[in-house]
């Protein structure tokens, strides 16, 4: 095991294309880090440079002590599970488990009983003698796991390894690559688009766009304290809601109120002595997020105060049994996050926006409803309109 690090590491290819700027990340010694991001944006590339399979254009990569730029990718001590496990389909799955060890001459015994091992590890003593394409998708992402473990590494490189398959199964081999990560105790770099993923099964989450670093974390600090716009629409799903407002600050001490569309919702004290930055928007355009779980159906809220509601009417409802997505339109200017996965803004027949909130399967709205929606303004998200980042101080 050892710490992977990356300091100032650049990727320009021979057509000018720069794929990734100055990127710094510490892996750390048994680490289960995750890179994140949408298609296209470098996270592959960075991956590939770690393996040693893309040259590196600028900065310097170290695995443990030592500087790898330029060791070739077989004697850096790295174990890699791709997308499309690249199994040998003419040999058994003990063959394909103990194969990287029989190229390296390890005695056939010592071959046996590591196979064995990562056999029993991973569930597949009954499957040894078996071929690639007598296995489930499942089973064989586990054969290429279970190639990776006996080589017994100093890190395990993962390229979406569960894009390939079905949604019931990603679910179980998340949590079985997340367990038998802490049981083997190897620094880990798993890279994926997928947030729900990078959210459930890293230590810290890596944001990248663009080739560039937006923001480094532990999966809860990314999604409650988002350093941008980007990693703010990113992280969560659905998406956080995000409009221009106009910030209002009344006297200190009393608050202030932000206008979204033709609608203001009243800010208490809080919300600018956690944000002192805010003060300083009085009067501003901002960019103002909405988690879908800070709204709730304001008559299953008493005590909602309705200075803190919006009001619009039900175009969807998606009933999921523990909750329930409820989409309607407000007349605001939504904000586009730069993500180029995202699906275009939907509209409404009314114009403007569409928003998504999180109801409580309690909740009675109907299709059509004009509705009341409580909001927990405390918890809304502030952003610069030209930079994009968080205001916070």
């Amino acid at each position: 095991m050892a710490d992977v690090a990356l300091a100032n590491v650049s990727k320009v290819y021979p057509n000018g294309f720069q794929a990734v700027t100055n990127l710094n990340l510490d892996i750390k010694d048994g680490e289960f880090l995750v890179l994140v991001g949408p298609s296209g944006c470098g996270k592959s590339t960075a991956l590939r440079m770690i393996a040693g399979l893309e040259e590196i254009s600028g900065g310097e990569l170290t695995i443990g002590d030592r500087l790898v730029n330029d060791v070739h990718p077989k004697d850096r001590d790295i174990a890699m599970v791709f997308q499309n496990y690249a199994l040998y389909p003419h040999m058994t799955v003990a063959d394909n488990i103990g194969f990287a060890l029989k190229l390296a001459k390890v005695p056939k015994a010592e071959i046996r009983e590591r196979v064995q091992n990562a056999a029993k590890v991973l569930e597949l003593e009954d499957f040894l003698d078996r071929k690639p394409g007598q296995l489930s998708g499942g089973q064989r992402q586990r054969v290429a796991m279970g190639r990776a473990i006996v080589r017994q590494p100093a890190a395990f490189l993962m390229d979406e390894p569960l894009s390939n398959l079905d949604a019931k199964l990603r679910v179980q081999m998340r949590a079985e690559i997340a367990r038998l990560q802490r049981e083997l105790g190897v620094t880990t770099f798993y890279v994926t688009h997928d947030q729900v993923e990078a959210m459930t099964m890293g230590d810290r989450v890596a944001v990248i766009k663009d080739g560039h670093l937006q923001q480094v974390d532990t999966p809860q600090n990314l999604y409650d304290h988002p350093v941008n716009v980007f990693v703010a629409a990113f992280i969560g799903s659905p998406s956080m809601n995000l409009y221009e407002g106009l910030i209002s600050r009344a006297n200190t001490g009393s608050g202030g109120s932000i206008a979204i569309g033709s609608q203001t919702l009243q800010l208490p004290e809080s919300v600018f002595t956690d944000r002192p930055g805010l003060a300083g928007y009085d009067g501003q355009q901002v960019t103002v997020g909405i988690r879908p779980e800070d709204m709730e159906d304001a008559r299953l809220k008493p005590d909602a105060d309705s200075a803190m509601s919006l009001r619009s009417s039900v175009k969807l409802i998606e009933a999921l049994g523990s909750e329930i997505m409820v989409h309607f339109p407000l007349d605001a200017v939504a904000v586009d996050a730069g993500d180029p996965d995202a699906l275009d803004e939907v509209g409404s027949e009314d114009g403007g926006s569409m928003c998504v909130a999180r109801f409580s399967p309690r909740s009675e709205v109907r299709m059509g409803d004009d509705f009341e929606i409580a909001v927990d303004a405390a918890r809304l998200h502030f952003f610069d309109m030209t930079s994009g980042a968080v205001i916070t101080s």
